[in-house]
């Protein structure tokens, strides 16, 4: 299945918005008709979608445990900060998001190896923060919603407010980041999960996916893709501070 969106009509309606300030139009002045684009633009490529299931990276606001066999006196329960960094004593803050549980013991070895004499760090998960999922399109009130515990693709539809009776139930699209930063999409049949729940596509979510229902098929995602996905999403995936991640 062919996974690259066009995005020729999209780029050529809003160069073609732009027009008059991009020519120097001042008041008064005959209108001149703003050029046509001829170029032809690439298209967005995403990678194929893989069902497997990452380890787990920590997020702001989970809950974690902190053990220290050899030092049990610094054992403790932290939180991770909106910075992504969590605080123990004796090492200060170190960065948690976006690590999985052995790259931060890891860190944490590591940071105490320095007070400590051959430590071995243990870290288990708590609690977890809400997966923060996003839900545009043909939809009741699109925006930025938190799913607690185990989410889908309709029920993040149904949080938004539910189908408009323009959508297309049967071609929701699903964008996902992949194992290597790259956009993966699928389109997921939603209307089966309303009228045959056994045959559904729910389409489990994990954090920051993308949960778009089209007004008519796949095609009008480019527009979608280029003013939210791509340079509006509120949300950085990197926990890089002047060019080092800590």
């Amino acid at each position: 299945m062919d996974r690259r969106i066009p995005l020729s009509t999209a780029l050529a309606l809003a160069l073609a918005t732009a027009g008059l300030s991009a020519c120097g139009h001042v008041d008064g002045e005959p209108l001149t008709p703003a050029p046509r684009p001829t170029g032809q633009f690439p298209n967005i490529g995403y990678a194929d979608w893989s069902e497997s299931e990452p380890a787990y990276r920590f997020y702001p606001g989970d809950e974690l445990e902190v053990t220290v066999p050899s030092a049990t006196e610094l054992n403790k329960s932290v939180v991770v900060q909106p910075d992504g960094r969590v605080a123990l004593p004796l090492v200060g803050p170190v960065m948690a998001a976006d690590r999985t549980i052995e790259e931060l013991e890891a860190s944490l070895t590591q940071a105490y190896g320095q007070q400590l004499l051959r430590p071995q760090v243990q870290v288990a998960v708590k609690a977890t923060a809400p997966l923060k999922v996003f839900v545009g399109g043909e939809v009741g009130n699109p925006g930025v919603y938190d799913m607690a515990g185990d989410g889908d693709a309709l029920r993040a539809v149904i949080q938004a407010g539910g189908f408009k009776s323009s959508s297309k139930r049967s071609q929701v699209i699903i964008i996902r980041r992949g194992p290597d930063g790259r956009a993966m999409m699928r389109t997921a049949d939603l209307l089966k999960g309303l009228t045959d729940p056994r045959g559904a596509d729910l389409v489990p979510l994990r954090r920051f996916d993308i949960v778009y229902v089209p007004r008519s098929g796949a095609a009008e995602t480019g527009l979608f893709m280029q003013q939210y996905f791509r340079d509006l999403l509120p949300i950085s995936f990197s926990y890089a501070i002047n060019g080092f991640s800590n």
